[in-house]
């Protein structure tokens, strides 16, 4: 299988090694120091005390790289509509995309009491849906925790698995055999006719911990500790699961629990707050402000959630305008 991955950081670079060494020709869609590094010296993976080189076709120009079956998107949610536009070539004849990100793909709300609609927190002007529109749609919920050590070279710090599934439900056979070269390059990877919940589940989490940790610049520890902060993130769990309800995605496990085994990763810093502290754009559109909305398509009242957006929004507006 021809795989191109378009976003060769923590989580792309990552799948770019696992993908290859299970077997499937890879090729990376990168630019500047990265496509630099991986030119050089290939990929490089390390894991524990064992560093692996995996040389790569790369190149900043997506016709420049073969013809992939699958292109998986590893990228931010703000940059997705960018990536689309770039890869508009490509994506014309119709190869399976698949998107390996935070928060919720732009296909999310068909075969739901939404169905019909759009997002335009995630697609404001029908970008990323004109661009995909030939090719069919695949969810992947990634389950690790890795970081980039310097361009073109990921250090492996934790892998729990990788959840995949079509968004039509029905398991096509590009599908299991991507999991089947994800499992021979080591990693776990079940495949699902209920991609959608898995993202949800997923979200569950992010939506509340991210803006927040990125908003008062804590990590996971003193963010679950302090109390009015734990009492927080409750109230956001509680309106994220009443808009569940609505879409018919039933709460995988009580609010006060998850935030027992969020506790039990140990003080990690989320995402968003390595964004927020590099004065990076945050992705708080994709993880939070796709909930806002729904809501309110749904009348759905989400008051907690809906301060906590507008306060995201304006700090990453100020990281727009400081580096304009």
């Amino acid at each position: 299988m021809k795989i191109m991955i378009v976003g060769a950081g923590a989580i792309g670079g990552w799948l770019a090694a696992v993908l290859a060494r299970g077997g499937a020709e890879v090729s990376l869609l990168a630019r500047g120091a990265t496509l630099d590094a991986v030119r050089q010296q290939g990929l490089i993976l390390q894991e524990g005390e064992t560093t692996s080189a995996f040389p790569l076709a790369a190149s900043a120009n997506p016709t420049d790289l073969p013809a992939p079956d699958l292109i998986v998107f590893s990228v931010k949610t703000h940059a997705l509509a960018d990536a689309a536009r770039s890869l508009a070539p490509v994506l014309a004849k119709g190869p399976a995309v698949m998107t390996a990100m935070n928060g919720l793909p732009w296909w999310f709300l068909e075969g739901g009491p939404l169905a019909g609609t759009t997002l335009r927190s995630l697609d404001p002007d029908g970008t990323i849906a004109n661009a995909f529109a030939p090719c069919r749609p695949i969810g992947g919920v990634v389950h690790a925790s890795t970081r980039v050590e310097r361009p073109g070279t990921i250090r492996v710090v934790k892998i729990d698995r990788l959840i995949v599934g079509d968004a039509a439900r029905e398991t096509s056979p590009l599908t299991r055999t991507f999991a089947d070269i994800v499992e021979r390059g080591g990693a776990h990877c079940p495949v699902t006719s209920d991609i959608r919940s898995e993202i949800w589940m997923k979200l569950a989490g992010n939506s509340n911990t991210n803006p927040l940790s990125a908003l008062t610049r804590l990590s996971a520890t003193p963010l679950l500790e302090t109390p009015i902060l734990r009492e927080l993130l409750l109230a956001m769990m509680a309106e994220f699961e009443a808009v569940g309800r609505r879409l018919d995605m039933a709460a995988q496990m009580p609010a006060d629990q998850r935030l027992v085994i969020t506790a039990k990763l140990g003080n990690f810093r989320t995402s968003m707050l390595e964004d927020a502290d590099a004065g990076r754009r945050l992705e708080i559109d994709g993880l939070l402000g796709c909930i806002v909305e729904i809501a309110d398509r749904l009348n759905e009242p989400v008051p907690v959630s809906q301060t906590v957006y507008a306060l995201g929004k304006g700090l990453d507006l100020s990281a727009a305008l400081a580096a304009c």
